[in-house]
């Protein structure tokens, strides 16, 4: 596989003024892509769910590499609230983003899936032959089955167009500018807001949704946005790939773990009533280490309290 310089190309990475494409941009720049090679479309100028608008974008900005990372996501409980939302959205973006790379001959294509995608009773760790082998975890099937069908797309359009393009399947992921919003938000910046509202109000308990028995596995941004570019650099067919930051760990657990990191010291209690979510998360990575020579390399800890820090100076507890 050719190793692409990206330096020398025109890149759009859409949804790059978000928590992940903040960091995807860093990276980029770091290869020597300069802000003028740079284009990241805005919501308010851009609406990729709309065909006119992918159009305009792409007679915009010219690009010669599509780095797609907007989405529509949120935890479970946004999830159950809008699934036809979270599926329209991910699926027009993704469908007229592809559809027209192709027609003006984009170089590259790297599509952003999710670990949703997974079928919810998945053997573990989740290996991409298995991707296709069963219905995803309810919650969030709608916006997994979206983002999957895009990896359909990108296969067909490699065998009759012979497009290039890379398929990146990430786990959860965090680290600083995530998003805090307590109702889209995901579970770590959740549990980082409330334990931290809690320490700061002197609240004696916090409540957590479910039983605390599901497992996640989680991956710092910076690591999954190296894996990302050099996806870009260095993938021909889209073939998943799996990011994963290589260690298992159980709800109950990582809010053991927030409230030290936050210094939160009363009472966890669990409401059983709310869902677990898919039973267990953990990811086979050997894939990535053999095509991308990539592997994470952000400590849990270090980077659960790099997020605990970030939050203390720039984010809000209101």
């Amino acid at each position: 596989m050719a190793n692409v310089d990206l330096s020398q190309k025109r890149v759009v990475v859409t949804g790059g003024a978000g928590f992940l494409g903040r960091a995807v941009c860093r990276v980029l720049r770091r290869r020597g892509v300069s802000e003028s090679r740079l284009f990241v479309p805005r919501r308010r100028e851009f609406n990729l769910t709309l065909e006119s608008d992918v159009e305009r974008l792409y007679a915009t900005a010219r690009p010669q590499v599509v780095i797609h990372l907007a989405a529509e996501v949120g935890g479970i409980g946004a999830n159950m609230a809008e699934p036809g939302r979270f599926f329209f959205a991910n699926m027009s973006m993704g469908m007229h983003l592809v559809e027209h790379a192709r027609r003006n001959d984009v170089e590259q294509f790297v599509h952003t899936g999710t670990v949703c995608a997974y079928p919810k009773h998945c053997p573990v760790p989740f290996r991409e032959e298995s991707i296709w082998d069963g219905y995803p975890e309810e919650t969030n099937a709608p916006y997994g089955i979206a983002k999957k069908a895009i990896f359909v797309m990108l296969d067909g359009y490699r065998r009759q167009y012979g497009m290039r393009s890379a398929v990146v399947v990430p786990v959860n992921l965090y680290g600083p500018w995530d998003n805090f919003d307590p109702v889209t938000s995901h579970v770590i910046p959740a549990l980082i807001r409330k334990c931290e509202e809690a320490r700061l109000g002197g609240a004696d308990e916090v409540v957590c949704w479910g039983t605390g028995e599901a497992t996640r596995e989680f991956l710092y941004v910076e690591d999954a946005a190296e894996a990302i570019v050099r996806a870009a650099e260095v993938m021909e067919e889209p073939t998943p790939i799996n990011l994963g930051g290589g260690t298992e760990i159980s709800i109950r657990d990582l809010v053991t773990k927030v409230a030290l990191a936050c210094g939160y010291d009363g009472r966890i209690s669990w409401d059983a009533s709310k869902p677990n979510g898919q039973p267990r998360r953990s990811l086979d990575i050997s894939r990535a280490g053999r095509l991308l020579d990539w592997h994470p390399k952000q400590d849990f800890d270090s980077g659960l309290e790099a997020t605990v820090r970030w939050w203390r100076e720039y984010g809000t507890n209101e």
